[in-house]
């Protein structure tokens, strides 16, 4: 298939199955769009949710949610298809199980095996055992697997989420239900679409003729499973993705207006709506809504201003005095470049466009003869520099390249670039694999060896093991356009190994099922407390409790965090006013004189005082995601009003109005550092497109 778009052929659709959680649920706002362009469809066609939750569990949530009735729902993994208009279960779909299924014998032979624990009663049936098995390695399956088949037993063994695994009778599955019922119905499969996100849900899409739709947020393992299948990869997350692959494949014509779907309080679970209802959220003024506009109209003119024969410098040469150590900013920087390429993107301008290329390759033609992008390349004279402050490397520049090359190839559809760059790339992730010296997943970040360059921070840093799994997740995309499906699926699998030890580490919970024996001494410490979001960073001896903004703002974006979790650290970030006096600080909180973590160089030109710089101040760029960060999890008026917020920050400049500054004190408000930053203006553009809010997508009311 192409990169990310399977080609919509003219076969009529007379049957969409659906996964639920993760791909229909986890916005409600994006839930109430599906149900809206559904009941607006003008061909009739059969709607099947699939889902491993049992039935009576799936009921009581459809039932609190926007979702539409469905005929047919799937689920206990396959095991249980329920008609919703006759309100029966399809009892015949149990003959087609092998008759050798024994739960018992299958909870002797699972409860031996090291590691499983049994889930809770509530995910059991009397056809679906179910456990809990973290990071299981392909080995350790297939011997599972033979261990049941020894004990006597013919059954479908599935894995998903590197977490959770499902034993089922022989032939049960999603997509094994769905071919049943698909006969039942006298339905050709060639005219079955399907949406999902994680690994169970591949075995819909693996049904001779059926096509499908991938979203946005989609485990890696599922990226793997449809290697070579028809799919349609969504640029959306959740219910949004499934609608743009239905209109792709031309089930709905148009896609509803965001603003028509905003969700009420008692969409969501207590903690969430008591911000919304504190809040007293009304819709904004036209006054507001004009400050947006102009923002955007302003963002673009300050993006202009960094369009350099070289790429997109990091802030305005012509409006910003270079003294000192400044010289450093005459230059396209790789991070600051490439985030600048990514959130420009919707921009539709030959200039930005052929920028956003000229930036790639400006960074990719100067790669280090080991791999390693450079930090920058200078304008002036157009000489690579590999290093940071002090001569230590910026891992962080190769991560950000290597994601902005896949998006950029994805949208502009510049599809020849890869194989132009293709060894480049290949030798860009192989320098950044080396930093993962132990094999664990997670690289080790020398201090100051990222975007905090005047900031103490090493070893396992979760922001650069965010970037680290996305990037593995994006050169995996680009290696399956080549055709290297080997390779694509080994980076894959060490991106589900990243975000495993991700949530395994950085998220420290004492009700963790672990083994005492086992425990490392990072472990034994997180047993202490449970973490709201996740932590900043790891080393071998201890770790921080601080809470790293973006970090936890893009392991959202990028598809680490599920929407539970999510909510669960935007509440914290929230009640602690990360946001105040505006969107958003970048740590939390602030490291003070006399801390452990306090570093005599913060003090170097007065940078890293508290509330300063790296060290608690405000970053608009940050912000931008921020924005982007509550609309997904479904609160639009509140991503709105934050919006705003942003748009009078970025209009505070130290000299005139719309300066888009570098960054902002966290604690005066008042706007520092450089003046027309690109990535300051490029992340205020993203998040515009992507709450609608642009002057092309606003429909004031």
């Amino acid at each position: 298939m192409d990169l990310d778009h399977a080609t919509a052929a003219a076969q009529h659709i007379d049957l969409f199955c659906s996964d639920l959680d993760g791909t229909l649920l986890g916005n409600p706002e994006s839930a109430r769009r599906f149900a809206q362009a559904w009941s607006r469809k003008s061909d009739p066609v059969t709607l099947v949710y699939a889902t491993g939750r049992l039935l009576e569990d799936t009921l009581t949530l459809l039932a609190r949610s926007a979702l539409p009735r469905p005929d047919y729902l799937v689920t206990g993994v396959g095991t249980e298809i329920y008609a919703t208009k006759e309100g029966e279960v399809l009892a015949e779909l149990r003959s087609s199980f092998d008759s050798a299924w024994d739960p018992a014998l299958v909870e002797r032979v699972m409860s031996e095996v090291k590691g499983a624990s049994r889930q809770p009663s509530a995910f059991l049936g009397p056809f679906k055992s179910s456990w809990f098995l973290s990071q299981a390695t392909p080995d350790q399956l297939r011997n599972i697997e033979l261990r049941l088949e020894e004990a006597g037993l013919k059954v479908n063994v599935i894995y998903s989420s590197q977490r959770d695994l499902d034993v089922l009778p022989k032939g049960a599955s999603k997509g094994g239900a769905l071919d049943w019922l698909l006969r039942r119905l006298g339905i050709s499969s060639d005219s079955v679409l399907v949406a999902g996100d994680s690994g169970n849900d591949s075995s819909l899409f693996h049904l001779p003729g059926v096509r499908g739709i991938v979203v946005e947020n989609a485990h890696p393992e599922l990226y793997e499973a449809v290697f070579q299948r028809p799919v349609y990869s969504a640029s959306r997350v959740m219910a949004d993705g499934v609608l743009e692959g239905l209109q792709h494949f031309g089930v709905i014509k148009e896609l509803p207006l965001i603003s028509t779907s905003r969700s009420r309080a008692q969409d969501h679970e207590p903690s969430i709506a008591r911000v919304l209802e504190l809040g007293k959220l009304e819709g904004l003024t036209e006054d507001q809504r004009s400050t947006i506009r102009e923002g955007y109209e302003r963002a673009v003119i300050a993006l202009k201003k960094n369009v350099t024969p070289l790429g997109f410098s990091a802030c305005s040469m012509a409006d910003n005095e270079v003294t000192g150590t400044d010289v450093n900013y005459r230059s396209v920087w790789a991070r600051d470049g490439a985030i600048t390429l990514l959130y420009s993107m919707d921009v539709d301008d030959p200039e930005i466009r052929a920028c956003q290329e000229q930036t790639l390759r400006t960074l990719f033609d100067n790669l280090g003869r080991s791999g390693q992008v450079p930090a920058n390349v200078r304008i002036d004279d157009g000489r690579p520099d590999y290093s940071g402050v002090g001569g230590v490397c910026a891992i962080d520049a190769g991560m950000w390249a290597v994601i902005a090359f896949y998006n950029f190839v994805r949208f502009s559809g510049r599809l020849e670039l890869i194989s132009e760059y293709s060894e480049q790339l290949d030798r860009a992730m192989a320098w950044l694999s080396a930093h993962d010296s132990n094999g664990n997943g997670l690289l080790e970040i020398p201090e100051a060896g990222d975007w905090t360059d005047l900031f103490g921070r090493s070893y396992n840093v979760l922001y650069d093991e965010v970037l680290w799994f996305r990037a593995n997740v994006c050169h995996a995309r680009l290696l399956q356009r080549q055709g290297r499906f080997e390779e694509a699926a080994d980076h894959l699998r060490r991106s589900q190994q990243t975000r495993d030890q991700i949530l395994g580490r950085f998220w420290p919970s004492t009700a963790a099922n672990v083994d005492p024996l086992l425990r490392s001494f990072a472990d034994q410490q997180f047993s202490l407390g449970d973490a709201r979001y996740l932590l900043a960073e790891i080393t071998p001896f201890g770790f921080n409790w601080r809470c790293d903004v973006i970090g936890n703002v893009l392991a959202f974006l990028f598809g680490v965090l599920d929407v539970d979790r999510a909510r669960t650290a935007f509440r914290f970030m929230w009640g602690v006013g990360v946001n105040e006096p505006y969107p958003v600080a970048n740590l939390y909180p602030q490291v003070q004189a006399g801390d452990p973590d306090w570093k005599p160089y913060y003090l170097v030109n007065l940078q890293n005082l508290p509330g300063q710089y790296h060290n608690g101040g405000i970053w608009p760029f940050i912000g931008g995601m921020w924005v982007r960060f509550i609309h997904r999890l479904g609160l639009h008026d509140l991503a709105c009003r934050e919006l705003y917020r942003l748009a009078e920050v970025n209009r505070a400049g130290k000299a005139h109005d719309w300066e888009f500054n570098e960054w902002v004190h966290g604690r005066t408000g008042r706007p520092m550092g450089k003046s027309f930053q690109a990535w300051s203006a490029a992340s205020y553009i993203r998040a515009c497109h992507e709450l609608e809010m642009d002057p092309s997508g606003d429909r004031s009311e």
